[in-house]
């Protein structure tokens, strides 16, 4: 099964995906994914850097997170065919 992970925040208002030193370093909330290619988490490690989030803010990050790691497994997938 393969793995990817991406890390996800809240910076002034808004979710983004793989932030940046900047992004991350303004982040109110920083948190990061780490999930097998058959949909199952390995890791989920979360911080509120001041004001703590709620569920529905942590639904969010977690939707936007797997936005990133389907790319991510699309782009595996086609190493390892190009491989073949």
């Amino acid at each position: 099964d393969s793995i990817a992970a991406v890390s996800v925040g809240t910076v002034a208002g808004a979710d983004l995906l793989d932030l940046c030193y900047e992004e991350d370093s303004r982040a109110a909330v920083d948190f990061n994914v780490v999930m097998t290619g058959s949909g199952k988490f390995v890791e989920l490690q979360g911080t509120a850097e001041g004001v703590p989030f709620d569920r529905a803010r942590l639904n969010r990050l977690i939707d936007t997170a797997l936005v990133g790691l389907e790319v991510l497994f699309e782009k595996q997938k086609e190493a390892v065919e190009g491989l073949l």
